[in-house]
């Protein structure tokens, strides 16, 4: 029977975030500024631009203390991981703070600014075949090297890092009333509703997926893990499944899964670029995206992981050039 992931205590994640200082950013609450045309859909929205971590997005917060959290002898013999991109940056800006070799695996897909912001790091970006990605995963594959693996998704020291969101969210806005979280493989949604869960249960806790690679809205209406097919630009949180070990808990901490179009996202990040000057990758607006499609009236004020910001360039001309955003 397959070991289910369990939410990290209190304890750990404070701990977590009291090791994070000087590493990662205490990113600020602001005021989202909506396009003209948004009338009241924008009112209550705060975002947390996440993309001002060192790496550019939340990522470093829970590989960093994962990554910490090793016995030293494992440490030195390497870390490893498997990432769309930015869990690979994080690791290699931690492999470099350590002095120590960093190699993740990445889909042979992933944007070149991904994949070039590696290597930039002194990290060893492994690209191969989706499929291939996923049968490491699943296969275990990691266990016949001799590189400490940190899964992005179901290690707990990970998990711990990432609540520290949720502690900055609670600290500087202890009213908010609807958390909005982007989900991929669950790692974040899994840290940050552990916090909120523990310190403030009335907080309603919304992941958000986009309609084409909807593996956490298929698993809940399936009442367990599934595979769906993939295709969509928020290549950030393109999972095809959630596993067995991170259903039960991502199914007791989330209020609602909202599935977001992918004209919906490019409006997010156009509308953070122009009115909000944040440049966000598709990943990282699908929070502000479904908080927009929700009247203000029925979120309450809202807060808006704005997760990562690692988009190619051409992507970005091309979402800011679209006339029909």
């Amino acid at each position: 029977m397959t070991a289910r992931v369990g939410r990290p205590g209190l304890d750990a994640i404070r701990l977590a975030a009291e090791g994070l200082r000087g590493i990662v950013v205490h990113t600020p609450l602001v005021a989202y500024r909506g396009d003209p045309g948004d009338g009241d859909r924008s009112a209550g929205i705060l975002l947390k631009p996440e993309i001002h971590q060192p790496v550019g997005s939340f990522k470093l917060r829970g590989v960093f203390h994962a990554v910490a959290s090793l016995p030293a002898e494992a440490r030195e013999a390497g870390i490893a991981t498997v990432s769309a991109g930015n869990t690979a940056q994080a690791l290699a800006w931690a492999g470099r703070h350590f002095g120590v070799p960093a190699r993740s695996l990445m889909p042979d897909t992933a944007p070149r600014t991904k994949i070039d912001a590696v290597r930039a790091l002194g990290g060893e970006p492994v690209l191969v075949p989706v499929a291939e990605l996923f049968r490491y995963l699943r296969e275990r594959g990691w266990e016949s090297e001799p590189y400490a693996f940190i899964d992005p998704w179901t290690n707990r020291d990970v998990l711990a890092g990432h609540a520290s969101l949720g502690l900055e969210i609670l600290d500087d806005r202890p009213e908010v009333e609807t958390v909005y979280v982007p989900v991929g493989g669950g790692g974040l949604l899994a840290g940050v509703g552990s916090a909120i869960r523990q310190l403030a249960p009335s907080v309603r806790l919304v992941a958000v997926e986009p309609e084409g690679c909807p593996s956490l809205h298929a698993a809940l209406d399936a009442g367990k893990p599934v595979t769906v097919p993939c295709k969509t630009i928020c290549d950030g949180v393109a999972v095809p499944y959630i596993t067995e070990e991170m259903f039960p808990l991502l199914s007791e901490l989330v209020d609602e899964v909202v599935l977001v179009s992918e004209r919906a996202v490019r409006d997010a990040v156009r509308s953070l670029a122009l009115e909000n000057k944040i440049v966000a990758e598709p990943s990282g607006a699908l929070a502000l995206a479904a908080a927009l499609a929700v009247p203000a009236s029925e979120r309450g004020e809202s807060v808006c992981l704005v997760t990562g910001g690692s988009i190619d360039r051409d992507l970005l001309v091309e979402i800011l050039s679209d006339d029909a955003t």
